[in-house]
């Protein structure tokens, strides 16, 4: 079995998986600075309550964009699985070029992303990631990584929104019934959704100008469904699709 971490600003998003078949999968929330002790503790924890055997995993990959969590991370796997991480960077042997004028600023998240786009909806593709930043990421046809967008995500906007105004309330993210708020906090919820779900549609209609009419529009992450549910572009979620290209790189470097 083979265990794959993504770890975000905001959240850690666990899966393991047996040959091609995710068996399991867990979202946590990002502890910057939880020990490798905690961390070992509480995926052996998750395998215990999935009814897993920590024993057969045989491989650990990471897609990290925390470095401060790499180090606790990698003696986690070698102090309770017995294994040495593999986490992805520009010169992991991913199989997509990166055109990026420095890779190395690409992050693990993105390149794993496009790797897992191309491989399942081929190219070109733009995949939009909801995150704590919201990344457009651009393939080429020939399945080259050529770059993208990052903007501000949805949960930044909240909390800004609410710590830069005196009388405005935190409030949750959702589908607003109507776009004309009729109190405070339906007025933020809708500009809060229409705001974000403007820019999305707005960038990934740029990128389509430059990338061709056949271009094949990829989202993920937590809020995906949320905004695809009115978006114009947005017309195939793929929740796992972050996991899934960490599989494939594994794959790739076992059989190179």
């Amino acid at each position: 079995m083979l265990l794959a971490l993504d770890v975000g600003n905001t959240n850690i998003t666990i899966g393991v998986f047996e040959g091609e078949r995710l068996l399991d999968y867990r979202r946590l929330r990002t502890v910057r600075d939880q020990t490798s002790d905690e961390w070992g503790i509480l995926l052996r924890n998750l395998f215990a309550l999935a009814g897993l055997d920590v024993t057969q995993i045989k491989g650990i990959i990471v897609a990290s964009v925390v470095p401060p969590l790499n180090r606790a991370l990698g003696e986690m796997a070698a102090r309770y699985f017995g294994l040495e991480a593999v986490f992805v960077s520009h010169d992991t042997n991913t199989g997509m070029p990166v055109l990026y004028d420095n890779p190395q600023e690409v992050g693990a998240d993105r390149l794993v992303n496009g790797v897992a786009a191309f491989h399942r909806y081929g190219g070109p593709c733009i995949v939009v990631d909801l995150g704590t930043a919201i990344t457009f990421d651009a393939i080429s046809r020939q399945g080259e990584y050529l770059g993208g967008v990052i903007a501000a995500g949805i949960g930044i906007s909240v909390e800004a929104l609410f710590a830069k105004t005196a009388r405005l309330p935190f409030v949750a993210f959702e589908v607003p019934t109507q776009v004309i708020g009729r109190n405070t906090v339906a007025s933020m919820q809708s500009g809060l959704y229409y705001g974000a779900l403007g820019t999305i549609d707005a960038i990934v209609e740029r990128l389509r100008g430059e990338l061709g009419d056949d271009t094949r529009i990829v989202a993920t992450g937590g809020q995906a469904h949320l905004i695809a549910s009115q978006s114009r572009w947005l017309g195939t979620v793929d929740e796992h699709l972050t996991l899934e290209g960490l599989r494939l790189i594994w794959d790739r470097i076992q059989s190179s």
